[in-house]
């Protein structure tokens, strides 16, 4: 089977010649921190992700994919731009401190300015621009991290006709935020407390009783709404082609997770030490389970999406690519050498997320069009993937 991808911009494209005479929708849905090895067709164990293993199942998976950088900006700005760390402006999660109490959710919260990351330059050519001038609605939905608002390097800015997320990597270490942002603005949730990251239990709380952590969770999980976002432009743009960059936060710490999916893996794992925030973001009671409700909950959500795409008679003109920005991280109460998150590669600290070794850049890559892309006979996996910048 002829086949050929390109990183055209850092955004995928693996197509027969023969299909490349029509626009497809494309989709492409990057997870934050997921390890190489946290999907069970990569070898995953202890968490399901069926409706993810069926993509692979259907399409392609690759086991020979890196990410262009091992921390989440500079990764996103070498998927965006196609140029790699030597040539991309944004070289680490550079919050620029000069600007005052970066470090402070309430000063955030009070001052907009204080928010997001080192933007790009204005003359930046990203993929969204490109697929406009193709005539392609454009969206990004998740966590930018690539320009605080007001910059020149907001997402409406650098070629997405719609917006919505996390302007700011920071608001995106709580799944309860106050707010997020639509397009420019910020739309408030109703979540009314601002706890910052490291807040740890009440000193007289009990540690092994669940109800010790309930100040952590609010209202408003940050992961439904945006999903909710998913479903409205895949429909408002059914007679239109679409751009889809769905940059989910998960499983990116806070351990933070539906409590259905919790209680799934707890009935599973069974009891388990709490996470008391001694490695950063919040405490857990499960946290071993609570990392694979991430997962999971993900895996849920992309077999939704897909059963919106069919009921739309969108699924079969949608080429849908399935990444990670970087390897599985060693903080904020994960486990990954107990879930193997990395695969066979080892994701302690200084081995996974922050690392240039295999296990903090080698991340899943799977791509499914139907009719399109046909999955390899025997099994056969793409070792060598072409990769043109």
């Amino acid at each position: 089977m002829k086949q050929f991808i390109t990183v055209g911009l850092g955004l995928l494209t693996l197509l027969p010649v023969s299909a490349r005479q029509q626009k497809p929708n494309i989709i492409f849905i990057l997870a934050d921190d997921l390890g190489y090895g946290d999907l069970g067709c990569y070898g995953q164990t202890k968490i399901e992700t069926p409706n993810i293993d069926s993509l692979a199942e259907r399409g392609t998976r690759f086991t020979r994919f890196y990410s262009g950088s091992p921390v989440s900006a500079p990764s996103r700005c070498v998927l965006l731009t196609g140029k790699h760390t030597g040539h991309a402006y944004i070289r680490g999660n550079d919050e620029m401190g000069q600007r005052g109490n970066v470090g402070s959710h309430q000063a955030m919260f009070d001052d907009p300015f204080l928010e997001g990351q080192r933007p790009m330059p204005a003359s930046t050519v990203i993929i969204p621009r490109l697929f406009q001038q193709s005539g392609y609605r454009t969206a990004c939905i998740g966590k930018w991290g690539l320009g605080y608002p007001g910059s020149e390097s907001t997402p409406n800015k650098m070629g997405f006709d719609f917006f919505y997320g996390y302007n700011c990597q920071r608001q995106a270490h709580t799944y309860y935020p106050p707010f997020l942002y639509r397009d420019e603005n910020r739309e408030y949730l109703n979540n009314k407390n601002i706890i910052q990251p490291g807040t740890k239990l009440d000193q007289s709380a009990d540690p092994l009783d669940e109800n010790s952590y309930r100040k952590f969770i609010q209202n408003d999980y940050a992961p439904d709404l945006m999903f909710k976002e998913i479903l409205s432009f895949v429909s408002e743009n059914k007679e239109n082609n679409f751009l889809l960059m769905w940059t989910t936060p998960l499983p990116h710490v806070p351990l933070q997770a539906p409590e259905k999916w919790i209680d799934h893996y707890v009935e599973k794992f069974g009891d388990e030490q709490p996470y008391l925030g001694t490695a950063g973001y919040y405490p857990a009671r499960y946290p071993r389970a609570t990392y694979a409700a991430m997962i999971s909950y993900l895996d849920e959500q992309v077999g939704l999406l897909i059963e919106h795409l069919k009921e739309n008679n969108l699924y079969e003109n949608t080429l849908i690519i399935f990444t990670s920005d970087n390897g599985p991280t060693f903080n904020g109460g994960t486990d990954s050498p107990w879930f193997r998150s990395a695969g066979t590669f080892k994701s302690e600290r200084g081995w996974g997320k922050a690392s240039l070794h295999e296990g903090g850049i080698r991340v899943p890559l799977i791509a499914s069009w139907p009719g399109k892309i046909k999955p390899p006979k025997f099994n056969l996996e793409v070792q060598h993937p072409r990769v043109v910048f």
